[in-house]
């Protein structure tokens, strides 16, 4: 990968696990539904503005209705079931729960698009289960019930993108990516205005909360989707996916430095078995041949 392409990769990265982050500042004081209405709301604008200069604006009308629901199945939804998760569970928990996208991904283009994965990859989906199974035996999410619903919250999030990746092929295919970002985040934009007022919170969220909210919105997600797509164009989808198990390892830093989270021995073993298994049932590990196989 060229040093430039890398050094994208990294930052799409730490941006990407920094909003685990600052859901964990706003998420208590704006509340989930309030604090996703304005992070698609901010980035929505700053990728209208970005689009309005490629001329690419005539597009969204075009495939309005689609991208309306690209915009609930793959932003509305899963960013509020996750701002919400993080009332419960740690930053970088969230992240790895998260990490499971490409996993369901995977799942659900199998039993919609009918692209059954191979040996390598089946195998993947049961060792990302294992993991999961992992992660939520460490902790208290099961024996309290406020935290077993976060869990399952993160993880119908993950399921969500998953349903919105396929859906995008299906009826986006061929479609320019920014269009698709841009639209998907005015789509979400509007899906949310309607709850977001009687969800406003009575106390006025502190500085703090609003500056995480910004940040989330124009960094973690309007600039993040152009390191995105600029890492597609550069070096292929396939590449840019590695992204996923880079994710998670910021997410942690950032909440053990910034917000003193603890990280626990099951906690990294449970993540890198989700990693594992998301690897190879993405394809983005799968066993090489023998040299007798490749003869």
């Amino acid at each position: 990968m060229p040093p430039r392409a890398l050094a994208d990769l990294v930052l799409l990265a730490a941006l990407w696990g920094g909003s685990f982050l600052f859901m964990r500042i706003a998420a208590p004081e704006f509340g989930p539904i309030a604090l996703i209405a304005l992070r698609v709301a901010i980035a929505a604008a700053f990728l209208l503005a970005v689009l309005a200069a490629r001329g690419g604006l005539a597009s969204l009308r075009a495939h309005a209705v689609a991208l309306l629901v690209v915009g609930g199945v793959n932003s509305a939804l899963p960013f509020c079931l996750f701002a919400w998760a993080t009332l419960s569970v740690t930053a970088g928990f969230a992240a790895i729960l998260n990490a499971t996208s490409p996993m369901w991904g995977a799942l659900v283009a199998w039993a919609w698009l009918g692209e059954r994965p191979g040996p390598a990859r089946i195998a993947g989906l049961a060792v990302g289960f294992a993991g999961i199974v992992v992660l939520s035996g460490g902790t208290h999410a099961f024996r309290d019930a406020g935290a077993g619903l976060a869990v399952l919250a993160g993880l119908a999030g993950a399921l969500s993108y998953g349903v919105g990746a396929s859906y995008t092929r299906r009826r986006l295919a061929g479609v320019d990516p920014w269009v698709v970002a841009t639209g998907s985040q005015l789509g979400a934009t509007l899906l949310l205005a309607p709850l977001a007022a009687p969800a406003w919170p009575a106390v006025p969220p502190s500085a703090a909360a609003w500056a995480s909210t910004v940040a989330m919105g124009v960094a973690s997600t309007g600039l993040a989707y152009i390191l995105y797509f600029r890492l597609i164009a550069n070096v292929g989808p396939a590449r840019a996916i590695a992204v996923t198990y880079l994710v998670p390892v910021f997410a942690v830093a950032w909440g053990a430095v910034l917000l003193g989270e603890g990280v626990t021995s099951r906690m990294l073993a449970g993540g890198a078995i989700v990693l594992l298994g998301t690897a190879l049932s993405t394809g983005a590990l799968s066993p090489r041949p023998s040299g007798s196989a490749r003869a």
